[in-house]
């Protein structure tokens, strides 16, 4: 049997930032290389606890008369995405955060920050991670949306954050994500 250790990995942000979106239309990255477009935006530092990314299959089982179960049916399939974005003074991150249209300024002229109703924009997503021996991984979200944030915390001791639930729709050909991965 071949030793598989070399196949276990970690995921670590590429160097200058591992988030990125840009505005739905967006020509979509297709590898783990290519530099991204200039529509991308980076979300600069996430907090240590990383990515999480949560793609399970929900069924149910239907039952016969008497107990039996005769058949299991996918019910859904959600696909969604978790970080904390810690840059608070970013501009790009209360974007994400609040809607575009609902931050203007910058950190040296003053930021204005508006919370409100108005449903949030989607986005293409990119992810840039480096694996082991320096491969690289990146996931490719062709229209995911902000569609939880957690409790922000203002406190001595801790970076303000946003933690940030991405969801995910899926795309003309009924994808949801795209991963690439190559060793470099």
């Amino acid at each position: 049997m071949a030793n598989t250790a070399t196949n276990v990995t970690a995921g670590k942000p590429k160097v200058g930032g591992a988030i990125y979106r840009a505005p739905i239309g967006t020509t979509l990255p297709t590898d783990a290389t290519t530099a991204l477009g200039t529509a991308f935006v980076c979300l600069g530092y996430v907090s240590e606890d990383g990515l999480t990314n949560d793609n399970s299959p929900e069924s149910e089982d239907i039952k016969a008369w008497g107990g039996d179960t005769v058949l299991t049916v996918q019910t859904s399939k959600e696909d969604t995405f978790g970080f904390t974005l810690i840059e608070a003074l970013n501009v790009e991150v209360l974007k994400t955060i609040y809607g575009d249209d609902n931050v203007t300024g910058t950190l040296s002229t003053g930021i204005t920050v508006t919370a409100n109703t108005k449903e949030l924009d989607e986005y293409v997503w990119a992810i840039d991670m480096v694996l082991r021996d320096g491969a690289l991984k990146r996931i490719v979200i062709p229209d995911g949306k902000v569609s939880e944030v957690g409790t922000i915390t203002y406190a001595d001791g801790d970076a303000v954050g946003y933690e940030t639930t991405l969801g995910t729709s899926p795309d003309a050909s009924g994808n949801t994500h795209y991963e690439y991965i190559i060793k470099s």
